[in-house]
């Protein structure tokens, strides 16, 4: 079960719709928070509600190593496992094909990783990918693919398109019509015409929604935009399109200006365990020594629990004495603002006022717009 209704475009194309899924719907513009071990660290799914959370994303490669994709499926699928009622996406594992670069080896069949743990051999192809996101019980399953590194060599972006598309075809024919939608990722570097020829190759596959991958790997933001606009007009209109593994609160707007309907990114929890909290006016590191008599709360426009009920001083001083509990009060702050971010663009969108929203997010932050381009 998986449907997309896009319900307004607003005159800027920035986007608002719907998916459906069998575990719940979802209203777009999302932000995924990551749960890359089926868990969102420092924080429970009570929490992860709270905050407003609709999705979120685990990772195939990393729960095949721990506790293994079958010892999930025996205790119920991830969503039991984890406690999570709602849906759940996860990665196939492909950009773990860029990351853990030095442990694997790459060939027209699949992948092979020497794990991270303890030095097994883990074996990756299309067909297994998919096997395990069914096993695990994810409600939108992501195509094998190869993620190739910024700056790479025309060559080389041409040569991980053609291995995603052809892996992409194999991804579809191990899928079939079970349960969970299928989404195909375009890859092809920052040229354009690479980017048009891979999403060429994956529309004509007629896949339930699409990604933009491989720009998140060190590009600088103005090319991240760039590209994902490109993209997302080369796809069908009545898909979801999603931006992989983007970003800051900036880089979000951006997107959403642009047409991407579906973010996720480990920024709003790591940064906020490494003590960098996000606000309307900017970030602000809580470890600094400004703080440290500062009885305001971090944002005093935000309505999360943390900003509710606790000064600055207060975190920073959890911060300085290593308590978890600055951990877990730093995260649930950070994906509060994130999520309540796109709240406020998808009332945006639906609103007709987008343009204006793009305008005021950056002058609330001393800042101007990018242009749009």
């Amino acid at each position: 079960m998986f449907s997309f209704r896009l319900e307004t475009t607003d005159p800027s194309g920035a986007r608002a719709g719907r998916l459906v899924t069998r575990h719940g719907e979802v209203a777009t513009p999302i932000f995924m928070p990551v749960g890359t071990a089926a868990t969102v660290k420092t924080v429970t799914p009570r929490d992860l509600k709270e905050a407003g959370t609709q999705i979120l994303l685990a990772n195939t490669y990393h729960l095949t190593l721990r506790p293994g994709h079958e010892r999930v499926r025996r205790l119920g699928g991830l969503h039991r496992f984890m406690g999570w009622e709602g849906p759940i996406l996860t990665d196939s594992g492909g950009y773990q094909v860029f990351s853990l670069a030095k442990r694997r080896k790459l060939d027209a069949d699949g992948v092979t990783f020497r794990s991270h743990i303890d030095g097994a051999e883990v074996r990756l192809t299309p067909e297994s990918a998919v096997a395990i996101q069914e096993a695990l019980g994810s409600d939108i399953l992501m195509c094998l693919d190869e993620c190739p590194p910024a700056g790479a060599s025309p060559s080389a972006a041409r040569a991980a398109l053609e291995l995603t598309a052809a892996w992409a075809t194999r991804c579809r024919d191990a899928h079939g019509d079970r349960p969970g939608a299928l989404f195909g990722i375009v890859q092809g570097g920052t040229d354009l015409e690479l980017r048009a020829e891979s999403a060429a190759a994956l529309v004509a596959l007629d896949l339930p929604g699409y990604a933009v991958g491989g720009v998140s790997v060190g590009e600088p933001p103005e090319e991240i935009a760039r590209v994902a606009g490109a993209t997302c007009a080369l796809l069908p209109a009545d898909r979801p399109r999603y931006l992989m593994g983007v970003g800051r609160p900036e880089d979000l707007v951006e997107g959403v200006a642009r047409g991407v309907d579906m973010f996720d990114c480990v920024l709003p929890t790591r940064n906020g365990r490494n003590g960098m909290l996000f606000t309307r006016t900017g970030h602000l590191v809580i470890r600094n020594a400004e703080y440290g008599d500062d009885d305001r709360p971090v944002d005093g426009e935000c309505g999360c629990y943390v900003c509710r009920n606790f000064s600055r001083a207060y975190l920073r001083h959890l911060f300085k004495a290593r308590e978890i509990t600055g951990l877990h009060l730093n995260t649930v702050h950070n994906l509060y603002y994130y999520l309540a971010l796109m709240r406020t663009m998808r009332d945006a969108i639906v609103r007709g006022r987008f343009a204006r929203f793009r305008e005021g997010f950056y002058a609330a932050r001393g800042e101007v717009p990018p242009p749009l381009s």
